[in-house]
């Protein structure tokens, strides 16, 4: 199969295109900067040149059967004031609205779209489990992916399959949530946020990878899919979880007020969370490699 990809260079992207590659797919790949791309992910992709503010070339989407849509702005990239908040908007929607243009216009459509979005969908729920039918937030990520999700579904009313993947926070060897962390982590400074009582609905980069292949490869899947693991863990399990895998303490918090001063509105991400189960994929008999926080720690802790 074909399948073009958006938001191949990133953290997520690159495990994404080696999973379809690995499973003999054709990726082309969506790209503002072809030789970044090309270095990132090697030869054996097709590169086409996209601004992101304009519809993509027809040519782009020639004998493709599927899209992958990873596009999006950072969300911990920088302080969220009111022209960051426009950015992640803006990446996300409006990148959205131009694919499905530009798939609107083909005379032979791809049959899947699988796109991004995340569980903050859901807003701060506490220790109530959730899953793909659960009621959704009011917050501002909340309705940013309220309105990411609208913009892909339109797809549906061309004729494509349409799966949208709520992903949870992403753990991997050289990317993700502990990118940021294991350095702290390694001077044993790291600890519980908050009062460490929020759960992190969290996945292991190479089983969300493989979650995105299934999407596109498995007709049934439809509507909003939980990119999460079967057992979310309490910031709390979390850092402690860290702090054994790597021989380190992990014994000071990190208080709320000193979160919120240092990063705004955006510390609401890691001060609140989602208790998020991965429902309808294990309906699929989907098979996870990292089920357990202690098992994608070990692989990623180093």
């Amino acid at each position: 199969m074909r399948v073009l990809v958006t938001g191949a260079s990133g953290f997520v992207g690159q495990r994404v295109v080696k999973e379809l590659l690995k499973n003999k797919h054709e990726v082309v790949v969506l790209t503002r900067n072809i030789a970044k791309s090309a270095l990132n992910l090697g030869s054996r992709c097709k590169f086409v040149q996209w601004d992101a503010v304009s519809v993509p070339s027809q040519q782009a989407f020639e004998g493709v059967e599927a899209v992958i849509n990873l596009m999006g702005e950072g969300l911990a990239d920088k302080r969220w004031d009111d022209a960051q908040k426009r950015r992640i908007h803006d990446s996300r929607i409006n990148g959205t609205h131009l694919l499905i243009k530009a798939i609107a216009d083909m005379p032979k459509k791809p049959k899947v779209l699988v796109s991004a979005s995340a569980v903050g969908i859901y807003g701060n729920r506490d220790a109530e489990e959730i899953t793909e039918t659960s009621t959704t937030g009011s917050d501002f990520l909340a309705n940013l992916c309220k309105e990411w999700e609208a913009e892909a579904f339109k797809a549906k009313d061309l004729g494509l399959r349409v799966v949208v993947v709520r992903t949870g926070v992403v753990l991997g060897r050289g990317g993700g949530a502990l990118k940021k962390m294991l350095p702290v982590f390694k001077l044993g400074a790291g600890g519980p946020i908050g009062n460490g009582k929020q759960f992190m609905s969290w996945i292991h980069v190479d089983d969300l990878a493989s979650i995105y292949v299934e999407a596109v490869t498995n007709p049934t899947l439809q509507g909003a899919v939980n990119g999460t693991a079967p057992y979310p863990a309490t910031n709390k399990e979390f850092t402690k979880a860290l702090g054994k895998a790597l021989h380190r303490p992990a014994l000071m918090p990190v208080p709320a007020f000193a979160l919120k001063a240092a990063f705004g509105e955006m510390s609401s991400v890691l001060l609140e969370g989602q208790r998020v189960l991965p429902k309808k994929i294990k309906e699929q008999k989907f098979r996870f490699h990292y089920p357990t926080l202690e098992m994608a720690l070990k692989e990623t802790a180093y």
